[in-house]
């Protein structure tokens, strides 16, 4: 699995992660689950849907 998350990426996959499990939670619906996976994939740093689509926000390795 190689990196295909930019940073912007991240934080937007972040934050509607946090939002779709907060308003699960607060509606007291299982479907604040699914916020789990935009949010799984900003901490892991990759999509599996990217590459499928060629799709590459460009994250930067250190060099």
């Amino acid at each position: 699995m190689t990196c295909n998350i930019g940073k912007v990426d991240k934080i937007i996959r972040i934050v509607l992660g946090v939002v779709i499990i907060g308003v699960g939670v607060l509606m007291g619906s299982w479907l604040g689950l699914i916020g789990l996976i935009p949010l799984g994939t900003a901490l892991v740093g990759f999509c599996p849907l990217y590459p499928i689509f060629k799709i590459d926000t460009g994250c930067k390795k250190a060099e």
